[in-house]
């Protein structure tokens, strides 16, 4: 049966298209705008004719990019930093998180204040370097990888996740003789998979666009992640050789922007039936 919406109902929902509709715009704008301009004409893109749609399509921008070797070197330190980064912070993440998801956790509560003591202060960027420094790790994928590879938000988002888990579960894999590993390899991990690929996305997002600990710890111009490799043409205004033919900078800029997030693009339709359910789980408990 269809219910007749009232007059003031019909109004809230024309208004929250019409906000949704224009949301919509905003978010898709720079998208087809970057596109536009990394495949237009250098000249036109500079002169700020290109607004919307391309114009003088050519791909030499591309063609530049891809036969520069720096960048493939620079594509794969990043897509190893962040894949190595996901697996060490979900390994991590869960092992912490599944104990203090327990109540009978020895130290269970001072535990978790130290861990949210964190979310408010930290040691500073001068201290975290001395420390790096000290382990010996510049200039290798750990300077990168360790220093982050734990989240206080993340983990109070698992814990919670955790919590919300049928105890009976656990009880009867306990049951059947499975150790605590055990259960939280075969029984634990299989059901978590909506907030697994929830923060798993938010790290390799969060990594993906990392530059500043790569500033910080990175001298071997071979270990540059992409994003320096975007910094140097957006804000030091240089080709991807460092010096050079600027005649084609304005779309080299936009050309690498386009490259650089086009793969986070591809990953999330894979997880988005996870990436829904995990935001809305982690964050309640019944």
């Amino acid at each position: 049966m269809k219910i007749k919406q009232s007059a003031a109902s019909r109004v809230f929902d024309a208004c929250n298209y019409c906000i949704m509709i224009l949301l919509m715009i905003v978010m898709i704008y720079p998208l087809v705008y970057v596109f536009s301009a990394s495949i237009s004409d250098n000249a036109l893109v500079s002169s700020g004719d290109v607004l919307l749609f391309p114009k003088k399509v050519t791909l030499i921008a591309y063609k530049q990019l891809a036969a520069n070797s720096d960048l493939w070197i620079s594509y794969w330190n990043t897509i190893r930093y962040t894949v190595v980064h996901v697996i060490l912070t979900l390994i991590t993440t869960a092992a912490m998180a599944y104990p203090l998801a327990k109540k009978w956790l020895p130290g269970r509560r001072w535990i978790l204040m130290m861990a949210a003591f964190t979310l408010l202060f930290s040691g500073g960027m001068i201290p975290t370097f001395l420390v790096v420094q000290k382990l010996g790790m510049l200039n290798s994928i750990w300077a990168i990888v360790l220093p982050s590879m734990i989240s206080t938000w993340y983990l109070f988002i698992m814990r919670t996740f955790f919590e919300a888990l049928p105890e009976e579960l656990e009880d009867a894999a306990t049951i059947d003789g499975c150790s605590s590993l055990q259960v939280l390899l075969r029984v634990v991990m299989p059901l978590s998979m909506p907030v697994m690929a929830t923060i798993g996305l938010f790290t390799a997002v969060n990594q993906w666009n990392a530059f500043f600990d790569a500033l910080i710890y990175l001298n071997d111009r071979s270990m540059y992640p992409l994003q320096i490799m975007l910094r140097n043409i957006l804000v030091a205004g240089t080709t991807i050789q460092g010096e050079g033919d600027m005649s084609l900078l304005q779309t080299m800029k936009y050309a690498i922007i386009m490259m650089a997030t086009l793969p986070i693009l591809c990953v999330y339709p894979f997880i988005q039936k996870y990436f829904v359910q995990g935001t809305m789980i982690g964050g309640i408990k019944g």
